[in-house]
């Protein structure tokens, strides 16, 4: 008898032949009873699922998260209490706009996705490698991921509807200066920072809510590359360079700071703290080391453990919250439903997904259900409250009940209009701190891909440009006219 592994089908019957089929003598047609053959094409038509809407493409490993100063002084979270602390991690990097077809190294924002397997259930940072983002309205997400994605006639990247997107919403040119800056295309997933992006909040034993950014800052350094360099690339030089460092031993690490404000301080500060626009600047609010984030093992199935790895802002744990940022707001429903349309409603049971802490509820069914308890607590019933506690039912624990979130006093409900808030000036601020390399860089990029844009849009970028920083708007104007006199003469 053999001792190798042997191959099955689904329901784990050996294989005893997967060469060839049951035929109607050497040379007849294929039989109904060819079950195996049935199974094995059926289940390859539907080996697909629907790609993300957005970060489609992307790269994921596993590690830890070790806490290296105690935060009992801001949050009751378990596993930000006790310097020492180590709690595994999954952490997926990706880009935005393109789909799984597209390239690593485009000028993209990467996605930097965090999840914490902590002992009181799943802690999710859904953020980027930028501190802020292009809109503060949720509303315009959708309209602003059509403009990056490719037009719906010729099926490509199309640069008129993205300059014209940015251009009718002045507050994307701070997060438009990153993305046409040098930081636009990082060398690889192990050389950028990540940032939680939004403020979240944190809350101690005696309810007192801080608000909070969290920061990553690569250990390897910071290292990018341009446009002509990321031509020189393989398409999938992120996921190759990402599994052949962690799989030779070279774990890439991040420190882990963040950034504390209280509920008095933002209430007084200058600038809205929840603006995803914004950033907070660190002279007013330092950044507080807590740790450091090693990833050190690759997946062993991507498909099982990337493509179907699910993260939510709304993944919350006790001692961590929301704040009123909107876009922040939004994402809270509309991430986690996302989900429920690509892996089923029961998506948080698939092994990736799953938490390492007991999870005790009353929802039932539905595609895909599999949770199952050896004690039999999901026998008992499927709604509460109920009379079987001491039989073990589900019970709340109001020991976390998170405090009240502060809002405006005798706000009214209506359409407040913030389109015409401070949109430039920490783009200006940005601009001015780049060396003389970096500013005919950035503002080489954007003359470049300003060219088959039309003259209204391209006065309105030099436009708030220029109100950014008088220099931004110069060298702009002065690179689309240099591209624009090339691609004439490149037709003559």
């Amino acid at each position: 008898m053999s001792h190798h592994t042997r191959y099955t089908m689904a329901n784990g019957a050996p294989v005893p032949n997967d060469d060839v089929s049951l035929t109607a003598g050497e040379r007849g047609p294929l039989t109904f009873d060819n079950w195996r053959l049935f199974e094995k094409l059926a289940h390859f038509n539907r080996e697909q699922i629907p790609e993300r809407v957005v970060h489609a493409r992307g790269s994921a490993a596993f590690g830890t998260f070790t806490l290296s100063d105690d935060l009992s002084d801001i949050t009751i979270a378990d596993f930000l209490n006790k310097a020492g602390k180590t709690t595994p991690v999954a952490l997926r990097f990706s880009t935005v706009a393109g789909g799984q077809d597209s390239g690593d190294n485009v000028r993209d924002v990467r996605g930097f996705a965090l999840k914490f397997y902590t002992e009181q259930g799943n802690y999710d940072i859904v953020g980027n490698n930028t501190p802020v983002f292009f809109i503060r309205e949720p509303s315009k997400f959708p309209d602003f991921i059509h403009t990056q994605k490719k037009d719906p006639r010729s099926n490509l990247v199309n640069w008129q509807n993205r300059w014209e997107f940015w251009a009718n919403h002045p507050q994307a040119f701070h997060q438009v200066t990153i993305l046409m800056s040098d930081r636009g295309i990082p060398y690889s997933y192990r050389t950028m920072n990540g940032y939680g992006s939004h403020t979240l909040s944190m809350w101690n034993r005696d309810g007192e809510r801080v608000w909070v950014k969290w920061h990553f800052k690569t250990n390897q350094g910071i290292q990018n590359v341009t446009d002509e360099q990321a031509l020189t690339l393989a398409p999938d030089h992120h996921q190759r360079d990402l599994f052949s460092h962690i799989e030779n031993g070279d774990f890439p690490s991040w420190t882990v700071k963040l950034q504390v404000m209280t509920e008095a301080e933002a209430r007084a500060y200058r600038i809205n703290p929840f603006d995803l626009t914004k950033v907070w600047p660190h002279a007013d609010f330092p950044l507080r080391e807590i740790g450091q984030l090693e990833l050190n093992r690759n997946p062993d199935n991507y498909f099982a453990e990337v493509e179907q790895l699910a993260f939510s802002p709304s993944n919350f744990v006790p001692g961590v919250g929301a704040s009123p940022d909107k876009v922040l707001q939004s994402r809270l429903w509309s991430y986690a439903d996302a989900h429920r349309y690509r892996l089923t409603a029961n998506y948080a049971q698939l092994p990736v997904n799953r938490p390492h802490c007991p999870v005790n509820h009353y929802q039932r069914d539905g595609l895909m259900a599999g949770m199952h308890r050896e004690d039999g607590q999901y026998s008992l019933t499927n709604f509460y409250p109920n009379d079987r506690v001491e039989n073990g039912a589900p019970v709340p624990a109001p020991e976390f009940i998170e405090p009240p979130m502060p809002l405006e006093e005798e706000a009214w409900v209506g359409y407040f209009d913030n389109s015409e808030d401070d949109n430039v000036s920490q783009a200006g601020n940005l601009y001015r701190s780049f060396d003389e390399g970096q500013r005919e860089r950035i503002t080489n990029v954007i003359g470049s891909t300003l060219v088959d844009v039309s003259a209204s849009v391209q006065q309105r970028v030099i436009a708030i440009c220029s109100a950014a920083d008088p220099d931004y708007g110069t060298r702009v104007e002065a690179a689309l006219a240099a591209h624009t006199q090339k691609a004439v003469s490149d037709h003559i």
